[in-house]
């Protein structure tokens, strides 16, 4: 789900940065790069706008002021993640491997949503608990999660199914596409995942699967802010959000690489770097953001004073939280406690 940093690749003898690379080269170099677990940067950047959009729409004050943009968000920022997820899934583990990899991704989401669970029976939350009891624990955590961890919960299901499928012998890439869209919707009637949210992780790990580099796919073209910036202007709570999810998410995954190479071009390569940094530990943020966007509740009533449209308290706001994310992330790695969390001895670096 994390891949490594790759800032060169060779062409014709010489080392040439991935934006500048000869573009007959760019396609075998994306996959090569996928398939040697290297970093793409462009995605590090895309996962850190999702990750920002993300938290912005779980303070409180942000989404009840600005409900249209919650929603429209909401079509097509986490299905973006799951299409990442999808896309940088590697199938060809050892089904050891695999199992490791999905053991240390229900450690944090376990520890996570059952203290999320907790809360919402004892604060005044939307999705606040009445009497909870131990069945109810049980089967909010293991199979019908609330709060932002169904992301955890929805992409350990969806990859299992896909692996184990994936690992079928004699079976073609038509087969296994169309028999894990299958058991997707089998779980979707079950209400284990949404089935939309499934078909994105699919459409990332049969990308994934044909070897198709994501610029490829996803064209990076400025043109298409446009049909973006009217499916954001016209969205309305009637519209068909399946069919604004599928253009938003197609859009936005091709024009955000265009934001990041302008930005490289421009010379701000500090706001790229930064960018990169926090679309590195997405996880990081992903997990711990949710303290703080309740912790902002307390400052919110001074800011929002200072401006009612609360701009000023998001920008407070995105910076408490993601840097507070941040610096857990580095207490864990010092107080040595990464490796019974994430499975890795440092989370920070």
């Amino acid at each position: 789900m994390w891949i490594k940093k790759a800032n060169f690749v060779r062409t014709k003898g010489k080392q040439q940065p991935n934006g500048h690379q000869q573009p007959a080269n760019r396609l075998a170099t994306t996959i090569r790069h996928v398939m040697n677990n290297k970093r793409i940067e462009e995605i590090d950047f895309i996962k850190c706008v999702l990750i920002l959009l993300m938290v912005t729409f779980h303070l409180v004050y942000i989404g009840n002021t600005y409900p249209l943009a919650k929603s429209f968000v909401y079509t097509f920022h986490m299905p973006c993640f799951l299409v990442l997820s999808g896309y940088l899934f590697n199938q060809h583990k050892p089904p050891r491997a695999f199992g490791k990899s999905m053991f240390w991704l229900a450690v944090p989401y376990l520890l996570m949503e059952s203290g999320y669970i907790l809360m919402a029976s004892f604060l005044p939350i939307r999705e606040h608990i009445d009497n909870l009891t131990p069945g109810t624990f049980a089967d909010l955590l293991l199979l019908h999660p609330i709060g932002p961890y169904w992301y955890l919960h929805t992409l350990i299901l969806c990859s299992t199914v896909y692996f184990a499928l994936s690992r079928w012998p004699r079976t073609d890439l038509t087969a296994l596409f169309i028999l894990t869209g299958m058991l997707y919707y089998a779980l979707s009637q079950c209400h284990l995942v949404v089935f939309s949210n499934a078909l994105y992780f699919l459409l990332g790990a049969f990308l994934r699967k044909r070897e198709t580099a994501f610029s490829s796919f996803f064209l990076p073209s400025p043109w298409l802010f446009l049909p973006f910036a009217i499916a954001c202007l016209s969205f309305s709570e009637t519209a068909d959000k399946t069919a604004v999810s599928a253009i938003a998410v197609y859009c936005a995954l091709c024009t955000l690489p265009v934001v990041y190479k302008f930005l490289m071009k421009c010379g701000k390569g500090r706001i790229s770097r930064g960018a990169n940094f926090i679309g590195r530990h997405t996880l990081l943020v992903f997990l711990f953001s949710p303290i703080f966007t309740i912790l902002a509740k307390s400052y919110q009533p001074q800011l929002i004073g200072l401006d009612p449209s609360g701009m000023f308290f998001l920008l407070v706001s995105l910076a408490f939280a993601v840097t507070g994310s941040l610096l857990i992330g580095i207490l864990l790695d010092r107080l040595r406690l990464s490796r019974f969390i994430f499975g890795k001895r440092q989370m920070i670096g």
